[in-house]
């Protein structure tokens, strides 16, 4: 039996995306944004504590997870098109945005966009230019990374092979999957075709100025962060992988209203080690955002 539940769907251009959500739709929207190669599911646990605060929405992005497989490149900027697409048809027109790995590029772009869309950003293990390939996770990942984006050995790893299902995503997480998590994430990509989404986003992590449209795209969504002046959380766990609790100490240091959150023991996937710290200090973060804003509209 697939232990995850049977998602909706939604037409977005020429294919459907599916989505969980929990939360009253009156309340103010929370939009979940996840990495390569999970789905929505990975905030399964999550979004159960944010939902007395919010109005949850965690679409699988284009590719993945239950959302449809239409014959594109995958390049982050269909993923940009796909979810400005899903956007638009789901009505929503701002949202606190929590996202993860991929996700936090989109989430980062989209702010840059549309600073009005934005009432607050929270974000772990996130996406941004690296100069250079030593600037680039850790030697090993380095080495891996370039077998990822080397003609010929990437889509025999990726595609024939699955290395990132059965080998990487494990190991993003401390603790052990089970067999019925480990069978959803599976789900999604049984054949080397259906494996082209996670494929390509390796290729598209912007490193030493390649590619270098996603490389521009990134430098200034991160110099929109930057500038930008709403509430932002940032967790990070210990070691990290993309992030390490010193460099989110420094990086938070360089943004306006960014409270950190250290989790303890995590790498990549945060979200499957510390669902609850997360949930609840997302829902108290809004919560605490809103009432200021009542208190500021009655002033």
């Amino acid at each position: 039996m697939n232990p995850d539940v049977v998602l909706p769907q939604i037409r977005v251009l020429d294919s459907t995306m599916a989505y969980r959500e929990a939360g009253a739709r009156h309340a103010p929207v929370a939009l979940f944004l996840h990495g390569n190669p999970t789905s929505s599911y990975v905030w399964r646990n999550v979004m159960p504590l944010v939902a007395p605060a919010a109005r949850c929405v965690a679409p699988d992005l284009i590719g993945f997870g239950q959302s449809g497989k239409p014959d594109i490149d995958y390049r982050f900027a269909d993923h940009v098109r796909y979810l400005d697409a899903f956007l638009a048809a789901s009505g929503i027109t701002a949202a606190y945005l929590v996202a993860q790995d991929w996700g936090t590029a989109l989430a980062f772009h989209l702010a840059a966009r549309r600073p009005e869309f934005v009432r607050g950003l929270a974000f772990m293990e996130f996406i941004r230019p690296w100069p250079t390939w030593d600037d680039f996770h850790t030697p090993a990942a380095r080495a891996l990374f370039r077998k990822f984006r080397t003609p010929g050995e990437g889509e025999r790893l990726i595609l024939d092979e699955n290395i990132f299902v059965e080998q990487l995503s494990p190991r993003t997480v401390v603790r052990a999957l089970s067999d019925a998590e480990m069978a959803v994430y599976r789900a999604p990509f049984p054949s080397p075709q259906s494996r082209r989404p996670v494929w390509r986003l390796p290729n598209e992590l912007p490193i030493a100025g390649e590619p270098a449209d996603v490389y521009a795209v990134l430098e200034r969504a991160h110099a929109a962060l930057a500038s930008s002046r709403y509430s932002k959380l940032l967790f990070v766990g210990d070691p990290g992988s993309l992030v390490s609790p010193s460099f989110a100490a420094r990086f938070a240091a360089g943004l306006h209203d960014c409270q950190v959150v250290q989790l303890g023991a995590g790498r990549h996937c945060l979200q499957e080690d510390h669902p609850e710290v997360i949930g609840q200090s997302v829902a108290d973060w809004i919560s605490g955002i809103e009432e200021r804003s009542r208190e500021g509209h009655a002033a």
